[in-house]
């Protein structure tokens, strides 16, 4: 019960939001949560991306601690030195008339405007002090600090809400016009008595204005909010993409002249606005279609290009761009609803806490500051302002009216999609499988080394032909269940890697998922393998059980590809998605689960040269004559040897090519110069293997120090954002997640030896008797152990350059551009 009750307070962020209650009701609300430390509540439940803009509670403990510590040392001394006169004047100086407390006046809030008040400022709390605190410094200290807080908490609350309230105007413009699309094509359908057809011809001609003209405030925004390029993810099947995060959704597309950006409709005349539907190209269909259309306007339209003078002219409007620009604003809808459902969870998570740490100061103090500060904060404008509620009212309704078909239960499964609940069985089949396969890798390996498959022989059958299938099959659900455990730091981290990955919070895989998919797969395999192995052993050809590594790996595939409903649907068809965009990616635009993925792939070069070799071997049915050198004497497969170990860092040089095109940062570049030399380096080894030459030799040893040396820069600076001279922390960030900075350290050490592994390509060492092949599996996992630990830390600072931006919800591109008249 415990640990599920922590799962459901650290996900509580991402699930529906908290409704605000009284102060009062928060204060027995609070009350009953004695049983649970307020300070791991509020640090489970609050926004990982906003957790600065929140109160610090854990710095007013401190101070609350000073406080407490002094009051000891004057207690002490106190009853020491006092007499009974002096007791007597404190007491009657401490009550008033009739008994009551005159500690109600120990202090007062003061309320001051800032310079900028008559254009909008903001207001100032600052406490005074009276006679009761005085000549105590860190009880000041205590409430400077509060103020403080309470002015932050005020100032990132207006900003977010003002920033929310810009979105939500924008969303209800772009519906209008939406709408009026739809409502124009209806009837002319109607008048014309014609079906439909892929695009349509209709004249727009409309009054009221209805696209907001940007303000300076979003133009700020823009600088402050630029970032890698992502897409949105929405809770139904084909989602809709985002152009680029936190810009805004109508940026002036001067700057994009003489690039091809958008798939973009012709120019049309809408309440007084000249509009433009602009589609981001996020996949090679859309691009395809940008250049045909952009050849067809040119060629055979340049006369319609102009509307009427009277803003009738023809509009052709396609409908397939007319149905992504709706699920571009559905997806809106989602992600602004979203952001409203966090800034709820602040403003109810901060109240709680000033709550909390008012009365831990009325206990320590023996005052009754806590309903004078809590009027204060209560009349504050997180607290009264009520905008925020009214806008996620308005986006309910409009969401269901428009895309949930009036349904209000249908549109509530969009807006609060329901978290999975984790299951026991999950935990028992874990350990059950785990035992299983534990119990059946030992028999295994006793087996395999009393008939002595692993030893060096001149000629072995079963490691050419069957030992690349356990190892390719090892190496895969390795990486796969070190990504399980990275999961599970990102969670106990606080890195919130599901907005990074734009990850659907209904369909991810959590930690618990991919362990049993490690151990029940990691179970099958080596039954099967231990099955084959015995079968060899008792005298069976290898021509008759051949066939069983091979029938294993096509189970594998069929199961990966199933269609039906079950083994984790999603997330397998997810992973095909993201595959088929890494191996076509500079057609599709690059997000951060893309190159997070291409990366995997560059340190699973051995499982891919292995699944070349088994698929040469059994789909050329050289398993039936046994000619396992089949493959290597051909032609084709040695020349794919240098494909295969040059695609992973090919497609992700592409990645950074595209992601250049896009964003224009010439830092892409240099990153795709680091998967260039990588590129080198396997070949020089590739061929090195084949030629075993002094020549081979040594340009694998300058080619492959040149890579490493930039592989570890790019490690430490870039990606990890380590090696900083001027922080705090010595060669460290000043942001780190771990509290422990040792684990920087030996992770650094660690990563720079992890990356000589090719060290071994030279020395040729080897372990006793064993087979070269055993020995480069035992490289091959240190090299997949490396990305496990490169996994997190380059999440983590992803996240801290995410959270120093406040960035909690994806801005989704919205299609409807207003564009000036000189364009």
């Amino acid at each position: 019960m415990v640990s599920s009750r922590k799962h459901s307070l650290s996900n509580s962020y991402s699930n529906s939001p908290i409704v605000p209650l009284s102060p009062l009701a928060l204060l027995s609300q609070d009350q009953d949560r004695n049983m649970v430390k307020f300070s791991k509540q509020f640090e489970g439940q609050l926004v990982p991306e906003w957790k600065e803009a929140f109160v610090d509670y854990w710095q007013l403990k401190k101070d609350l601690k000073k406080i407490r510590l002094l009051n000891n040392n004057t207690t002490t001394n106190t009853h020491q030195t006092t007499s009974f006169p002096h007791n007597l004047l404190s007491s009657i100086s401490t009550f008033g008339l009739f008994g009551r407390r005159r500690d109600q006046g120990a202090i007062q809030v003061h309320k001051r405007l800032t310079a900028s008040a008559s254009k909008g400022g903001d207001l100032l709390y600052e406490t005074e002090l009276l006679e009761q605190f005085a000549d105590t410094d860190a009880a000041k200290e205590f409430f400077e600090c509060l103020d403080m807080q309470l002015n932050k908490v005020n100032q990132f609350y207006k900003t977010k809400e003002k920033e929310f309230l810009e979105r939500g105007e924008c969303l209800k413009k772009q519906m209008q016009i939406l709408s009026e699309l739809k409502t124009i094509i209806k009837q002319q359908q109607r008048r014309k008595g014609e079906e439909e057809d892929a695009s349509i011809s209709c004249s727009i001609s409309c009054e009221e204005d209805s696209v907001k003209d940007r303000t300076e405030q979003e133009q700020q925004q823009q600088d402050s909010f630029t970032d890698e390029l992502e897409r949105n993810e929405v809770p139904f099947s084909d989602s809709p993409t985002s152009d680029e995060i936190g810009k805004p959704t109508d940026i002036n597309m001067k700057t994009e002249k003489g690039k091809l950006r958008t798939l973009s409709g012709r120019v049309f005349s809408f309440q007084g606005k000249s509009l433009r539907i602009n589609i981001p190209l996020t996949t090679p269909s859309r691009t395809f279609s940008a250049i045909s259309y952009l050849v067809w306007d040119d060629l055979v339209n340049q006369s319609s290009k102009k509307c009427g003078p009277q803003g009738g002219g023809k509009l052709h409007i396609n409908k397939s761009k007319l149905h992504h620009a709706q699920k571009m604003i559905k997806g809106a809808f989602l992600e602004l609803y979203k952001g409203l459902g966090y800034l709820k969870t602040y403003r109810h998570l901060n109240m709680l806490a000033f709550i909390k740490i008012l009365k831990k100061f009325d206990k320590v103090t023996e005052k009754q500051v806590l309903p004078v500060y809590l009027k204060v904060v209560e009349s504050s404008y997180f607290n009264s302002s009520d905008k925020v509620m009214n806008l996620s009212d308005e986006v309910e309704d409009l969401f269901i009216m428009h895309f949930a078909d009036e349904d209000r239960r249908k549109g509530m499964k969009y807006l609060r999609p329901r978290q999975r609940k984790e299951s026991h069985a999950v935990t028992f089949f874990i350990g059950l499988f785990a035992g299983c396969f534990v119990a059946l890798l030992a028999g295994y390996i006793i087996m395999a080394h009393i008939t002595g498959m692993y030893r060096r022989q001149p000629d072995s059958i079963y490691m050419e032909t069957t030992y690349p299938v356990l190892s390719m099959f090892s190496l895969l659900f390795l990486h796969f269940f070190l990504y399980g455990c990275n999961i599970f730091m990102w969670r106990k981290a606080r890195i919130n890697y599901s907005f990074i990955f734009e990850l659907a919070p209904t369909k991810e895989l959590k930690y618990r998922d991919v362990f049993l998919i490690c151990a029940t797969s990691m179970t099958a395999i080596v039954g099967i393998m231990f099955v084959h192995l015995s079968l060899v052993t008792k005298g069976y050809s290898y021509a008759q059980v051949q066939a069983i590594p091979g029938l294993l790996l096509l189970a594998f595939v069929l199961l990966l590809v199933c269609p039906f409903n079950i083994f984790y649907h999603s997330s397998r068809y997810r992973l095909l998605g993201v595959i088929r965009n890494i191996i076509l990616s500079p057609l599709y635009k690059v997000v951060m689960l893309d190159f997070f993925m291409a990366d995997q792939l560059c340190s699973q070069v051995p499982m891919l040269r292995n699944l070349e070799y088994v698929a040469c071997y059994y789909i050329t049915g050289s398993y039936k004559t046994q000619d396992y050198e089949y493959c290597m004497r051909a032609k084709h497969y040695r020349d794919l040897a240098y494909a295969v170990s040059f695609l992973p860092y090919y497609w992700r040089a592409m990645q950074c090519a595209r992601r250049w095109f896009d964003e224009g940062q010439t830092n892409h570049l240099v990153n795709l110069g680091k998967y260039v030399s990588a590129m080198l380096a396997a070949g020089a080894k590739v061929a090195y293997e084949k030629e075993r030459s002094i020549g081979w030799l040594c340009l694998v040893v300058v080619m492959s120090s040149a890579a490493t040396v930039y592989q570890l820069y790019w490690d430490f600076v870039k990606d990890w954002g380590l090696l900083q001279m001027n922080s705090k922390n010595p060669w460290l960030r000043n942001e780190l997640m771990l509290r422990r900075k040792f684990i920087y350290y030996f992770s650094m050490g660690l990563n720079l030896i992890l990356r000589l592994a090719w060290l071994q390509t030279v020395v040729h060492s080897t372990f006793e008797h064993v087979d070269y092949r055993v020995t480069g599996l035992f490289l091959a996992a240190l090299e997949v152990i490396r990305r496990g630990l490169w996994n997190f830390y380059r999440l983590e600072n992803e996240h801290l350059n995410n959270a120093g931006k406040f960035r909690a919800v994806k801005t989704v591109p919205l299609p409807f551009h207003e564009v000036d008249e000189e364009e």
